[in-house]
C-alpha cells in the first residue's frame, strides 16, 4: 500500500508540475520564452535584405548573415517594423487561433526557399498576404514572437476579437489545466485520508 501511495503522489506531482504548454493558448499572454521577439527580428526583419528576386543576391545575403539551416524563410521590410508590431494590437490585428493573430492589412514580403543542407536558393517569391503572427507579452508589451505561414492566403474574420481583446489577454489557467489540478488534489486527498 505504501508503494501505491508513493506512485500516486508522484503522478499527482507530475500533473501539478505540468502547468505550461510550449505556447500560450491565446495571444498577448505572458511569454514563456524571453528572447522570442529578438529571435523573430533576427529571422524576419533584418537590415540589408535584398529588394529583388535575384537568386545570387539572396544566396550571398543568407550565406553572409546566417540562415542556411532554415529551408524556408520570410523577410519583412525593416521600414515596416512598427506596422508588424501593431499586428499584436487591437488596431492592427484580429485573433486567429491559439496565440496567433492575423493582420487586418496585407503586407508585402519575400519568401526564400533553399535547398536543404545548403544555401542554394530554390525559389524566391514576393508575396502580399495577411500576416499570421504568434503574439506574446514581453516587458509589458504584446509583441510578435513567431511568423506562421499563410499558405491559404487567409484574411481576418471581421467578427473576431482584436488581438489584445480582454479574452486574448486573460491569464487564467485553461479548463484542461484546472481539471488536472483538481484531479491531482482529489487523488492526494483520497489516498491520504483527508
Amino acid at each position: 500500500m505504501a508503494g501505491l501511495r508513493v506512485l500516486l503522489t508522484l503522478i499527482a506531482f507530475l500533473l501539478l508540475g505540468h502547468q505550461t504548454n510550449a505556447k500560450n493558448e491565446a495571444p498577448c499572454q505572458r511569454s514563456k520564452w524571453n528572447n522570442g521577439f529578438n529571435t523573430f527580428l533576427k529571422r524576419h526583419i533584418r537590415s540589408g535584405t535584398p529588394n529583388s528576386d535575384d537568386h545570387n543576391q539572396w544566396e550571398n545575403y543568407i550565406k553572409n548573415n546566417g540562415g542556411c539551416d532554415r529551408p524556408t524563410q520570410s523577410f519583412l521590410s525593416p521600414d515596416e517594423l512598427e506596422k508588424v508590431k501593431a499586428v499584436c494590437t487591437n488596431e492592427g490585428g484580429k485573433v486567429y487561433k491559439e496565440n496567433l493573430c492575423i493582420s487586418k492589412q496585407p503586407f508585402s514580403f519575400y519568401t526564400v526557399r533553399s535547398e536543404p543542407g545548403t544555401c542554394g536558393i530554390r525559389s524566391i517569391t514576393h508575396e502580399t498576404k495577411h500576416l499570421i503572427l504568434a503574439c506574446e507579452v514581453l516587458q509589458n508589451q504584446c509583441l510578435p514572437v513567431h511568423f506562421e505561414g499563410n499558405s491559404k492566403s487567409l484574411k481576418p474574420d471581421n467578427n473576431a476579437k482584436g488581438c489584445q481583446g480582454q479574452e486574448a489577454q486573460g491569464h487564467a489557467p485553461s479548463l484542461k489545466m484546472t481539471w488536472l489540478w483538481l484531479l491531482s488534489v482529489l487523488v492526494l486527498l483520497l489516498f491520504y485520508g483527508y
